[in-house]
């Protein structure tokens, strides 16, 4: 687990050791460890090191074949490596120390692109290829690792953060309008855009290609496909998640360094660790709990300390925890904005707090995230009323479009198309159907197996939420929480997205995971309850397989618990102990989100959450972030603004 930073001048001058060195400075504090510069004419390579697995020298990279062809900076962790590794020696290839990053360049110099598919873990790296004089960029399938890439005048800078690529001399801030567009859509960026103009994400799941001149191919190698097996019974479906679920933890306990978990009382990192602490005796585990003396309604079950603790009883872990106040949030989101820089889903301060708290005893934690987007965590999001009665994009009756329409609407998290409309200030604004042509470019021609007479199965528009969740929602995720765990030197792995147990829960029908895959009642993502009570009190339905698998190694009292999810009772606090504050930064005529949003219509929207007439909690901290983002980041003025 490290940082990575890079650029080839594409006019073939000779790279500034001095820029080099500044880009990489920019990310010194995702690897504490040790640090390595390469510079090779027109290209340069820069990593930080955390060192994980083979602490020696032997693994300190830049990392170089013996012929000196190929040289590699590497970020994460590929668990099978020691398989692959085997078959590499066989084939002649040989090695000087013990780290998954000799193999995966060994790997990679033996058949290039193709080696990807093989790596089961996540990684995001380049390689340069001196023979070819071509640069290699690749992310793993889910995109847990962050990897970007700008064009500035000649120079093609990349790195493992947006800060790292703005340290170059011809780099210009600027906010890019189509990202801000989405932002406020969706709480989320869909496409590969960033909100820094000019700077690119490479997609999960795919690699690119930049040649000396500066050609650029990309391709995704690698993508969700959702398809039933209908050989896959129920004994089957909980047998095989068992095992597969069981090895993929046993598998990411693979460290020469101490290896925690995060315990948040739920199945899901409950059942992660209690498979580490029978392999780990005195397992750390880490919470993040919430004062509630200010919350009221459903908020008062948000504070899982005490089922967090009990499962540290049973388990034996070593337990330790965090408590969060509402003045806590006004504290951190300088620090918050600046590690975080790439804006997505989720109100993701609590995360910085419990991996502060875990960095002070692990390098290495355990996370239970990626299950709900595999088992169907979030029910009341795949609802499947049929578009006859629902309407559809442009008036189309065609059951792809009215599924289309109606999961557009639900995953406008911020604002509608009518109210975004009036949001933006002139500079910022742009086609309406931008944003729907964003949310549709994800889905692809998938949506089609909709259309036709009736309209496909429940479960056919089941896998199709879930393949969208899974490219977006989870995306988004997995970014907020690299940046906020590296900005303390600390790797967080995933064993609910190992390649095996996946590839498995795809294939699994969904009748496994839902017990009512026509459902169709909704919930509003801004409403209290933490995704959502009422809706497990009423229909006890999802993740079924899960539950009965996890059921073998938790309480049952935790595995029919109501789904939760990770977040502080921000809509009373909002209206409470933080509506000073929040007042104070957005209400001011000095605020700066006003050179891009229209202040009369952010002031009427934040009025009617702070009257508690709509909770707007989620348009809140949109806010709140955005503020912060162009105060840290300080772009140029909106006048200036360009998009891609």
């Amino acid at each position: 687990m490290c940082g990575l930073a890079g650029l080839l001048n594409l006019d073939a001058s000779p790279v500034s050791p001095v820029t080099l060195a500044r880009m990489s400075e920019a990310v010194a504090h995702r690897g504490p460890d040790g640090d390595g510069l390469w510079t090779q004419g027109p290209v340069g390579l820069a990593h930080r090191r955390l060192a994980i697995i083979d602490r020696s020298a032997a693994g300190n990279q830049p990392m170089q074949t013996p012929d000196g062809r190929y040289t590699l900076i590497y970020n994460g962790e590929v668990y099978n490596f020691r398989e692959l590794r085997v078959a590499l020696e066989a084939g002649g290839a040989r090695f000087r120390g013990r780290s998954d990053t000799e193999v995966v360049l060994h790997a990679l110099a033996a058949e290039g692109p193709a080696a990807l598919s093989r790596f089961n873990g996540m990684f995001a790296l380049a390689l340069w290829d001196a023979v070819e004089r071509r640069l290699l960029l690749a992310r793993d399938r889910h995109g847990i690792k962050p990897l970007y890439w700008a064009r500035f005048g000649e120079a093609l800078v990349f790195g493992s953060e947006i800060k790292a690529l703005l340290r170059h001399p011809a780099a210009r801030t600027r906010v890019c309008v189509p990202a801000l567009q989405e932002y406020f859509a969706f709480q989320n960026i869909f496409t590969d855009a960033t909100l820094f103009d000019g700077v690119r994400i490479v997609p999960a799941g795919t690699w690119m290609t930049v040649d000396a001149d500066g050609s650029v191919a990309r391709q995704r190698y690698w993508d969700y496909r959702f398809e039933e097996d209908p050989t896959i019974d129920a004994e089957t479906a909980v047998r095989e998640t068992r095992r597969l679920f069981e090895q993929a933890v046993q598998r990411q306990l693979v460290a020469d360094t101490d290896v925690g978990a995060y315990l948040s009382g739920g199945i899901d990192s409950g059942s992660v660790t209690a498979v580490a602490a029978r392999e780990l005796p005195g397992l750390r585990t880490f919470t993040c709990g919430f004062d509630l003396t200010s919350a009221s309604g459903l908020e008062l079950n948000f504070d899982e300390r005490a089922r967090a603790e009990h499962l540290s009883y049973l388990f034996k872990t070593e337990h330790y925890q965090v408590v969060l106040k509402a003045g806590d949030m006004e504290r951190v989101m300088p620090q918050l904005i600046w590690h975080l820089e790439d804006l997505r889903v989720g109100q993701s301060y609590p995360n910085f707090y419990v991996s502060r708290l875990a960095s002070r005893f692990v390098k290495v934690v355990l996370s239970g995230a990626g299950s709900d987007e595999l088992f169907c965590g979030y029910p009341w999001r795949y609802f499947v009323d049929r578009p006859e009665s629902a309407g559809s994009v442009g008036g189309a009756g065609a059951s792809s479009e009215g599924y289309l329409s109606r999961h557009y609407a639900y995953w406008q998290r911020l604002m509608p198309d009518d109210v975004r409309a009036r949001l933006f200030r002139p500079m910022a604004r742009m086609d309406t159907d931008a944003a729907f042509a964003a949310f549709r470019s994800v889905h692809g021609h998938r949506a089609d197996a909709l259309s036709g007479a009736g309209g496909g199965r429940p479960e056919d528009y089941v896998n199709l939420s879930l393949y969208f969740e899974a490219r977006t929602f989870l995306h988004g995720l997995l970014v907020v929480e690299d940046r906020l765990s590296m900005a303390h030197g600390l790797e967080t792995r995933l064993p609910f997205l190992d390649d095996d147990l996946v590839d498995f829960a795809m294939r699994m029908p969904v009748r496994h995971k839902l017990a009512h895959p026509g459902a169709t009642e909704r919930l509003d993502e801004n409403a209290p309850g933490r995704k959502h009570e009422r809706y497990f009190s009423r229909n006890q339905d999802g993740k079924r397989v899960l539950r009965q698998v996890l059921g073998q190694f938790v309480p049952e009292s935790v595995t029919q618990a109501r789904k939760q999810g990770f977040s502080a009772p921000d809509g009373s606090w909002f209206r409470g102990e933080s509506v000073d504050y929040i007042r104070r930064l957005l209400l001011s005529s000095e605020a700066r989100l006003y050179q891009w949003l229209e202040p009369t219509v952010v002031q009427g929207l934040l009025e009617q959450h702070f009257s508690g007439a709509v909770n707007r909690r989620l348009f809140v901290w949109s806010c709140l972030c955005f503020e912060w983002w162009l105060r840290t980041f300080d772009p140029e003025p909106a006048g200036s603004a360009a998009s891609f």
